[in-house]
């Protein structure tokens, strides 16, 4: 009888597909799960309707009109998404107004069916009642949809009668209050909406609004998620500044085989549910700079699976007797571990290629600055900016610099307005001006102000976008303020009258970035240049301190060295332009100008000369207990009269020729926020003491040392000049005369 065949082998398959199999599997799993956020957005992932556009970093929604207007924006991410399993999402937005009684329409989260319908205007919020699920933030009450009032978050379900409604007044929150609005919303598969509102970026512990829903009603399974818009016959502005949006990966349960062999058991352990309240990033550092495309990230980590696999007979061949084959679901967990091994070692390989090679792009534009004559710290300085752009890139955002485009001038610099042309966003570019045969003091100043300006991080200072060195020449990109500069708000006939609430939060603002430069840097900064047509303004009037062509940088309790002194007649502390020794104090002093500026309506010095002294003219109108006599004609008695004489004391007390009588910024912010008392301001302007001469003069003497280094010749007649009798003299007229020395003692623009 011929021996039996041996029972057909059951061949496993090869552990290299197999690796494949599970990495396409584990990929395929989570590419359910989503999560983009603000920086990753570009404008292909974008779908824009109507009047939103994209403006300074930020998607704003409706059109940037002085006249009251109506139109609706909407702005989608261009791809629909699966959100019947949950979602969450987290933004910022604003609520700006250029007149403050034309409020009327609002934003809303909106949840759409399709990316093509704008929604309509007016009361609607762009919201299209026939196919979106929205989240409102309405700013005025229309009694045609039942509203509770002007200052509310809904709930629209194909309507836009509120399904559920909360009073925002309640959780302390203005929609128009041109503040940044923080809004979170999360969406379970168990039917819940939770929406939490606040100033802070921190979550409230509770929502403001927790409604039942069941998405499926009312959408597909895969729908469009974006913001939509209004204006009602009204000036409102709307901004989204940030947006991060994720969906949850999908729990999974293995799948056993029907009929499991004993030796083979089937683990049951699933992965734990994903959460749908993620750890939301920090806001981007520049909202504008936008990458090429937004990647499809996985919320959580890919599940272990355990997978059943039926055994091959233990005899299947006569040499294997004594070595039975081992069970086939330990060769697929130790694939899987493999594979993960795999995935792992390239992921490390491709970061390490990629540090390696932005360090050797940094090594690069180190040496190339090092071989241009520039210092290695301006050259570090370059590399570590926000962003480079190309020469060719600004050149056409500015229409190739034309003299239309210009917008003001600063310290070394002239700026134009430019429109990028990739994003479409507005940009003010500064463009370094060759002040000398080689340019070569220009280019110092232009290194200075991107060195210190590339590591402020603080809301009223000028956001720098981006740089360029290419040609020779030095470019740097700001956010580009629409409403110009404090100078201009204040002086320009053609410009409305500012209003006291917004110089009263310019002032705020000012002061407040002031404070960050002095104490809360890591190196001091003094700016040496503040005043009002250094002060920018945004659309809702909010401050911007920038120009830091001037400024220097020195330890903490340490002066930065003479210089000559440079900045604005009026502005400058009668201390610094006898020494040039800049302080915290002389960036007081020019505070204290700009105070009495902003509230007074007048220049620091007038047409008529130094005898046309504003800190002079107020201090008399104190004396005579008629301060108040001193305020802008053209506000017309709309004021706080509590506010204003607050105001001007502060301003008094910081224009004191006495430095040591000078208040810090810090306790200028606790003043102006009504934090503090008003400061003590005598009847009659101090002159300076003997102690403060007498500081002076060695601070004269040290300053020589100081100024021979700088190249300035001090010649016998110079020193005469500055005798210390010529010196006591003006002192004793508590720097009145101080501009007599204007010519010795520097540049004073």
């Amino acid at each position: 009888m011929p021996p039996m065949p041996p029972p057909p082998q059951q061949h496993a398959m090869p552990i290299p597909l197999l690796v494949v199999v599970l990495l396409l599997a584990a990929a395929a799993s989570e590419a359910s799960a989503l999560r983009f956020d603000y920086a990753t957005l570009t404008l292909g992932s974008l779908r824009l309707l109507g009047d939103a556009h994209l403006k300074n970093g930020t998607i704003r929604l409706s059109r940037d009109l002085p006249v009251p207007n109506s139109g609706a924006g909407r702005a989608l991410y261009a791809t629909a998404i699966p959100l019947l399993a949950g979602f969450s999402t987290q933004f910022s937005f604003t609520v700006a107004t250029l007149n403050p009684s034309s409020v009327g329409g609002g934003l809303a989260f909106v949840v759409a069916k399709d990316d093509a319908e704008l929604g309509q205007g007016g009361p609607y919020i762009g919201v299209s009642t026939a196919s979106d699920v929205a989240v409102e933030f309405d700013t005025l009450m229309d009694f045609q949809f039942g509203d509770v009032n002007g200052n509310h978050v809904g709930l629209d379900l194909g309507s836009m009668v509120s399904a559920a409604v909360a009073d925002l007044d309640g959780a302390g929150v203005d929609l128009t209050s041109g503040l940044t609005v923080n809004a979170w919303i999360d969406y379970s598969p168990k039917g819940v909406m939770d929406v939490y509102v606040s100033y802070s970026p921190k979550r409230p512990p509770e929502p403001v609004l927790s409604a039942l829903l069941d998405l499926g009603e009312y959408v597909n399974d895969e729908a469009f998620v974006g913001f939509s818009a209004s204006t009602q016959g009204s000036t409102e502005m709307h901004a989204v500044e940030w947006w991060t949006f994720s969906t949850p990966s999908p729990s999974k349960s293995p799948h056993p085989d029907p009929s499991p062999p004993p030796d083979a058991p089937v683990s049951s352990a699933g992965p734990p549910p994903a959460t749908l309240n993620p750890v939301l990033p920090s806001p981007p550092q520049l909202p504008g700079v936008m990458t090429p495309s937004p990647p499809v990230d996985t919320v959580s980590a890919p599940p272990t699976s355990s997978i059943a696999v039926a055994s091959a007979p233990a005899n299947s061949k006569a040499g294997n007797a004594g070595s039975p084959r081992p069970p086939a679901h330990a060769a697929v967990a130790g694939a899987a571990t493999a594979g993960a091994f795999v995935a792992v070692s390239f992921a490390g390989f491709a970061f390490w290629a990629l540090l390696r090679r932005a360090k050797a792009r940094n090594r690069t534009a180190l040496t190339v600055a090092a071989d241009r004559g520039d210092s290695l710290a301006s050259a570090a300085a370059l590399a570590r900016s926000p962003r480079e752009f190309t020469y060719k890139e600004l050149s056409a955002a500015t229409r190739g610099f034309d003299a239309s485009r210009v917008i003001g001038n600063g310290a070394f610099g002239t700026v134009y307005r430019g429109i990028i042309p990739d994003t479409g966003a507005m940009v003010a570019v500064k463009r370094c001006t060759n002040a000398s045969a080689d340019g070569t003091q220009a280019r110092s100043e232009f290194l200075s102000e991107l060195s210190i300006i590339a590591g402020l991080r603080h809301r009223n200072l000028l956001r720098l976008q981006g740089w360029c060195y290419e040609k020779g020449e030095i470019l740097l990109v700001y956010d580009y303020m629409r409403n110009g500069s404090l100078d201009r708000a204040l002086f320009d006939g053609s410009s409305p009258v500012l209003a006291w609430n917004h110089r009263r939060e310019i002032l705020a603002g000012v002061a407040s970035a002031l404070a960050y430069l002095h104490h809360e840097c890591e190196r001091r900064v003094i700016h040496r240049d503040v005043k009002s047509s250094n002060v920018m303004l945004d659309e809702a009037n909010r401050a911007r301190l920038g120009d830091f062509g001037l400024a220097r940088q020195a330890e903490h309790g340490e002066s930065p060295d003479a210089t000559a002194a440079a900045g604005t007649m009026g502005y400058l502390a009668p201390e610094y332009l006898l020494t040039g020794r800049a302080t915290e104090g002389t960036d007081v002093f020019s505070f204290g100008a700009l105070v009495l500026e902003v509230a007074c309506g007048r220049r620091p010095i007038g047409p008529e000369g130094r005898c046309n002294n504003l800190v002079e003219w107020v201090w008399s109108l104190h004396g005579e207990g008629r301060v108040l006599d001193a305020v802008d004609a053209r506000l017309a008695g709309e004021y706080d009269e509590g506010e204003m004489r607050r105001t001007l004391l502060v301003g008094l007390a910081c224009s004191s020729p006495e430095p040591a009588l000078r208040p810090g910024m810090r306790a200028v912010v606790q003043v102006l926020s009504g934090e503090a008392d008003p400061p003590f301001v005598p009847a009659t302007r101090p002159s300076m003491s003997f102690s403060a001469n007498h500081q002076l003069l060695l601070s004269l003497q040290d300053s020589v040392s100081d100024y021979n280094a700088l190249g300035f010749n001090l010649s016998d007649s110079s020193s005469d000049s500055l005798s210390s009798s010529s010196i006591t003299s003006t002192l004793r007229k508590g720097g009145h005369d101080i501009g007599g020395f204007s010519s010795t003692a520097g540049d004073a623009r």
